[in-house]
Order: structure tokens, then C-alpha cells, then sequence
């Protein structure tokens, strides 16, 4: 399956669990009474709900707002909102206090300066990548 035909499909499903039925003349009337910009035809929303396209970034906004989904939820599906929480938390640990520290440290140095530490890093980087044990193939294991 394709990412417009499950965007269709999590669209269809969204419009189903806010109570509207999942149809085109619906999706073009509750969208265009919501939206601010130049309102969209009949044949777009049928081509959203078919799987043939995904709206644009600012639709897939009013929609989610309107359906009362995560406008990534509806874009990508709960795995991808999933693996972004995940991410979130681990930044979150108490454990990485120090490297948000020094990260929030980073970003408040002149553009010169962080261009000096940010070579830095990225040298360390490349001699980490050097002294990481290879496989048969050449390439680093991890």
C-alpha cells in the first residue's frame, strides 16, 4: 500500500470517529468553511479521499484541527507520532541534563564560534567512526 492510499485511509477513519461520514462532499464543505485560503473543489477532496493525493501542509492543518486528530497522526500514521514521543522522552531523561545543557550552550555561541565547535564534533565523530571495529565487508558494525 502506498502513503496516499493509507493517508485516505486515516482520513476516512478520522472523518468516521468525529461523527461526519466519510465523504467527499462533506470533507469539501466542512474543510472550505474552515480554511482561509482559496477554497478547494469537490474533485481535490474526492482525490484525498481516493488515495490519490495528500493535501498540502496547511490543509492537512485545518483538517486535523477540524477532526480533532494530530496533524502527524493523520499525515503519517500513529506509528511515526509513536516513534517522535519516544524520542522526546529519551531527550527528556534526567539522564541527558548535561548534553541539553551544553546543546542550549551551543546554539547561544556566536555563528563563528559554533561553527569552530561544531568542526570539533564532527572530528570527533570521524575518529570514533575509525577506531569502531569493522566486518567483513568493510563496513563499521554497531
Amino acid at each position: 500500500m502506498n502513503e496516499k492510499t493509507e493517508f485516505a485511509q486515516r482520513l476516512r477513519k478520522a472523518m468516521l470517529a468525529a461523527g461526519y461520514p466519510d465523504r467527499p462532499a462533506v470533507l469539501e464543505r466542512e474543510f472550505n468553511s474552515r480554511y482561509w485560503g482559496r477554497s478547494v473543489t469537490f474533485q481535490a477532496v474526492s482525490r484525498w479521499l481516493g488515495g490519490k493525493s495528500i493535501p498540502s501542509q496547511d490543509k492537512l492543518q485545518v483538517i486535523a484541527q477540524w477532526l480533532k486528530v494530530e496533524p502527524q497522526a493523520l499525515r503519517f500514521g500513529d506509528q511515526a507520532v509513536s516513534a517522535i514521543r519516544e524520542q522526546r522522552a529519551k531527550w527528556q531523561d534526567p539522564g541527558f541534563y548535561q548534553e541539553r545543557e551544553a546543546i542550549d550552550a551551543f546554539l547561544a555561541l556566536p555563528v563563528e564560534q559554533r561553527k569552530v565547535v561544531r568542526e570539533v564534533i564532527m572530528a570527533f565523530a570521524r575518529a570514533g567512526e575509525v577506531d569502531e571495529p569493522s566486518g567483513k565487508d568493510g563496513r563499521k558494525t554497531r
